[in-house]
């Protein structure tokens, strides 16, 4: 592949990752007009399902400064974007939104996989440490999402893979750091199988075993 492959790449990520922000902040947004919440409590809300995973987890690597520190147009960003909707979205656009936003969410599991899990390793953490920080940079903005809105996680709770995908795909990072292959190729990878698993869990309905337990006898 030809040297301009990684610039390429990162342009495109960055692309994406923007893409997918917009996603995790709607997701924010729209739980946020389910649950009446006032306009610092939508902003809040949107703030946390797009900031939330990347900020725990540079708290628990003692990371600095925090990602959206450094880049304090992401931030600009996400304020405009809840503003935007609480101005023009109504309720009978929450649902086709909700439903459109699964795409570039897939996308955005995938991409934030792979960052979180590289910038683990590039911090010298072993391979499962790695793995589990790549999945709360992807996951826990929308735990956290769902926490504030008085819910059970859906992440937790509705059956379907998304943070078994996000897992799958931190692996594939960690195997092919430790094959060796160039960084860009290895982030590719990661991020096209966790997405590519969360787009098939979508379009196939997949579902993850419930646990039943016994009723209690009497």
């Amino acid at each position: 592949m030809s040297s301009s492959a990684p610039w390429l790449l990162g342009h495109l990520q960055l692309a994406a990752e923007a893409t997918a922000t917009v996603a995790f902040a709607l997701s924010g947004v729209i739980e946020g007009a389910r649950k009446r919440l006032d306009a610092v409590g939508i902003c809040v809300v949107g703030g946390l399902a797009a900031f939330g995973g990347g900020t725990l987890r540079d708290v628990l690597m003692d990371r600095r400064p925090l990602f959206w520190v450094e880049h304090p147009g992401w931030l600009w960003g996400t304020l405009a974007l809840c503003i935007l909707a609480m101005l023009f979205m109504r309720s009978r656009h929450l649902e086709p939104t909700e439903r459109a936003m699964q795409w570039p969410d897939a996308v955005g599991l995938g991409l934030f996989t792979a960052s979180g899990t590289q910038i683990a390793l590039d911090a010298g953490m072993p391979g499962i440490v790695a793995v589990l920080f790549g999945m709360v940079t992807a996951v826990f903005g929308g735990v956290l999402r769902d926490i504030v809105c008085n819910e059970i996680p859906r992440a937790f709770s509705d059956h379907r893979p998304y943070a078994i995908c996000s897992f799958l795909g931190g692996w594939a990072l960690v195997a092919a750091h430790t094959s060796h292959w160039p960084q860009w190729l290895a982030i590719l990878l990661a991020a096209g199988l966790a997405s590519g698993l969360r787009t098939a869990a979508i379009l196939l309905d997949w579902r993850l075993p419930a646990w039943r337990a016994a009723a209690p006898r009497d």
